[in-house]
């Protein structure tokens, strides 16, 4: 008879995958281990071996559940009804304030994923094409200019300056996530005649 998962299995598998988040970003892929990660979780090693086979594992799930959140909002977020500005207003808002909190979880994706096995990384880097996807379909939408040749560094610079965020920005700080979604967008809107000619 197969074993039946606990109804709180999913609410003690996003505390453990946030507690590895933690550990993994301060003390990096190679030196963090499976029996910090369990202590920081505050389970049993054995309970965090019922989760997750290994380090390995846990990485790959802790950054393929943060993109998929960000998959998510983006998705939510867009609304091919609206202006293309506001548009593009709305998927940046949403990216920043997914990436509220989930600092550790970013600082695993760009370290991490490296690391990963091939069929793991392409799981990835399919997530992260979805939503580049979404993105770039808007910047052409506002600036038709913006060939294929050009679309992509645009598209990637604008990825640039959010997923970078972790490294300044300070909630209660002078500039709110909404302060600088307005910046973001605004760089975007108005830098695209420079980029264009």
């Amino acid at each position: 008879m197969a074993r039946t998962r606990a109804a709180d299995f999913e609410d003690k598998q996003r505390a453990i995958l946030a507690s590895a988040a933690a550990v993994l970003a301060e003390q990096g892929m190679d030196k963090a281990s499976m029996a910090q990660i369990a202590q920081q979780a505050q389970v049993s090693k054995a309970l965090l071996y019922h989760y997750y086979p290994g380090k390995d594992a846990l990485i790959f799930d802790i950054i393929r559940t943060h993109l998929t959140d960000l998959d998510l909002a983006v998705e939510a977020a867009d609304s091919p009804a609206l202006p293309p500005d506001q548009r593009l207003r709305a998927l940046i808002g949403a990216v920043l304030e997914t990436y509220r909190d989930a600092d550790n979880c970013h600082k695993v994706q760009l370290n991490g994923t490296p690391t990963l096995p091939n069929e793991q990384k392409e799981a990835i880097h399919a997530i992260e094409r979805r939503i580049v996807r979404r993105f770039s379909a808007v910047l052409r939408q506002l600036h038709p200019g913006l060939e294929p040749p050009l679309l992509m560094p645009v598209t990637m610079s604008l990825f640039g300056m959010l997923n970078w965020v972790y490294m300044w920005f300070r909630d209660g700080g002078p500039v709110t996530r909404e302060d600088y979604a307005d910046i973001a967008t605004a760089l975007i809107l108005k830098g695209l005649d420079g980029v264009t000619g």
